[in-house]
């Protein structure tokens, strides 16, 4: 299964069932369930290279690791969400859910090479994604994910084991605007750390577990992430990084990120 967009095959889900607000990620109001005034017939975006110059900066952190294909093409079998009320209601109810099954499905198949017996919690996840309208819609999103959680958890131990201190137990922390400038922050737990604004320019962040870490507008120039756990592309794209920082594997250079003279 594709834990990646792939917008040629999707109904531009991600342009219609959100809700977003004015602000500095949005330049207007949308409300749920009706389309982006940008989203054009054929379902792409008609704005999708200036988003980020034309107050879109929400929509280029945006990942829905493939669940908008899934729906589109297997769920509801290729039928588009214009083809009737009944269609996209039910469509734009059931998106929401597969983003969650797809999302982590995208952490259970990192945590599987380290922890091989996070295998059958993965492929139950993928078989609940396989399933119908009805199937989907009967799942308790909250409770597969706790349980999906203690795998999560276990994979990351053994990856940071050896690092693992109180000192670096970070998760959750207000972090946002910190100076962590060329810090030592190997093996730390940063899930869910509020990272938004800080300077972790040359910071050591490798086998750091970063699920859910907000790094929107972080400066990651010079930082090492490889072997970061649970990195996504999108927190990357929400971040200000440089052609000297150092991914992990699978993940790349945003290309609105600067040279290292302009970080």
């Amino acid at each position: 299964m594709k834990l990646q967009a792939d917008c040629a095959s999707c109904f531009g889900l991600c342009c219609v069932v959100p809700a977003f607000a004015a602000s500095a990620d949005f330049a207007i109001d949308k409300p749920a369930g009706q389309a982006c005034p940008n989203l054009r017939q054929d379902s792409r975006c008609g704005i999708h290279t200036e988003l980020r110059q034309r107050g879109f900066n929400g929509c280029t952190v945006y990942d829905c690791f493939g669940a908008g294909q899934q729906v589109s093409q297997v769920t509801f079998e290729g039928h588009d969400w214009r083809d009737s009320p009944g269609t996209a209601k039910r469509m734009f109810a059931a998106f929401p859910i597969m983003r969650h099954l797809h999302e982590l499905l995208y952490y259970l198949t990192e945590a599987t090479a380290v922890l091989p017996g996070a295998e059958p919690m993965r492929a139950r996840v993928e078989a609940l994604a396989q399933g119908g309208y009805d199937e989907i819609m009967a799942i308790d999103v909250g409770e597969l994910r706790q349980e999906a959680n203690v795998h999560l958890m276990r994979a990351s131990e053994q990856v940071r084991a050896g690092l693992i201190s109180k000192k670096k137990e970070l998760r959750g922390a207000d972090l946002m605007g910190a100076k962590l400038k060329g810090a030592d922050l190997r093996g730390a737990n940063l899930r869910g750390a509020y990272l938004i604004g800080a300077d972790l320019r040359g910071a050591d962040l490798r086998r750091a577990d970063l699920i859910g870490a907000d790094l929107r507008d972080a400066k990651l120039g010079g930082a090492d992430l490889t072997g970061a756990l649970f990195l996504i592309q999108a927190q990357l794209d929400a971040a200000r990084g440089d052609a000297s920082t150092r991914l992990p594997a699978g993940l790349v250079h945003p290309g609105h990120w600067r040279s290292p003279t302009q970080s």
